[in-house]
């Protein structure tokens, strides 16, 4: 089996786009805004109400749909995997449909193989990124249940009580946002079957793309300007001071 440099080259790009980006949006969260802080901000908001209400439906509620989502994810993410694991009896047939489309580089039965590999590794990841959210919400449902209550809301061991139940839910869609990550660079992991240049721009493109999204979308906009409004309320109370 032979692999030309481009392709060396376009799947060390690949790697550098996830992991540099990943490591950006992290560093860059602590100081900008963006969907990652903001949000963080909103659900210690949510966990600081939560201590003060008696009757806890609503946010079970909330917390069941949120689930259902990554429950969704979570499912389709193994029915995907199976389907890559499937073309792995198939490889000659997938070499034909490759070889049928314009412009596309000759495939090569190995370096086939590597790509099929590479797939089935992203979705991988992204089940286990998907079921360790779920099962941190599931935690963050404990402690709601566990929280005493507390109706003046002042008492600063609950509040900082409800602020650890903010973290554990921050981690659980942290976890939610890696596995999608993991099928948006999955998107470009398809583009090598194609060529080594198109996986290139494709890697690129998605790292632009969760950019746009993550920090400079209209969404983060209205949320940011939305917190500002929700912190002039006289009652509002900052957890991170406590």
């Amino acid at each position: 089996m032979t692999i030309s440099m481009l392709d060396i080259f376009a799947f060390v790009t690949f790697i550098g786009c996830w992991v540099g980006y990943t490591s950006f949006s992290r560093r860059k969260a602590r100081n900008t805004d963006c969907i990652s802080k903001v949000m963080h901000q909103q659900r210690i908001h949510w966990m600081s109400q939560v201590i003060g209400k008696e009757v806890r439906v609503a946010e079970a509620s909330l917390l069941a749909n949120l689930e259902r989502n990554i429950a969704f994810f979570a499912s389709t993410t193994l029915l995907v995997l199976a389907g890559v694991l499937t073309l792995f009896a198939q490889v000659e047939k997938l070499e034909l449909v490759i070889g049928s489309i314009p412009y596309t580089a000759s495939p090569n039965h190995g370096l086939v193989q590597i790509k099929l590999a590479l797939l089935a590794g992203i979705f991988v990841l992204a089940f286990f990124q998907f079921t360790w959210s779920m099962r941190q919400y599931g935690f963050v449902n404990v402690m709601i249940g566990a929280a005493p209550l507390d109706k003046s809301g002042k008492d600063k061991n609950l509040l900082a009580y409800a602020r650890q139940m903010a973290i554990v839910q921050d981690q659980a869609a942290h976890s939610y946002n890696y596995g999608l990550r993991s099928y948006y660079f999955s998107m470009a992991a398809l583009c090598w079957f194609l060529h080594p240049s198109a996986f290139i721009l494709a890697s690129l493109f998605v790292v632009y793309t969760l950019y746009q999204r993550e920090f400079n979308s209209r969404a983060v906009q209205a949320i940011t300007l939305a917190q500002t409004h929700l912190e002039k309320d006289p009652n509002y109370i900052n957890l991170d001071k406590l």
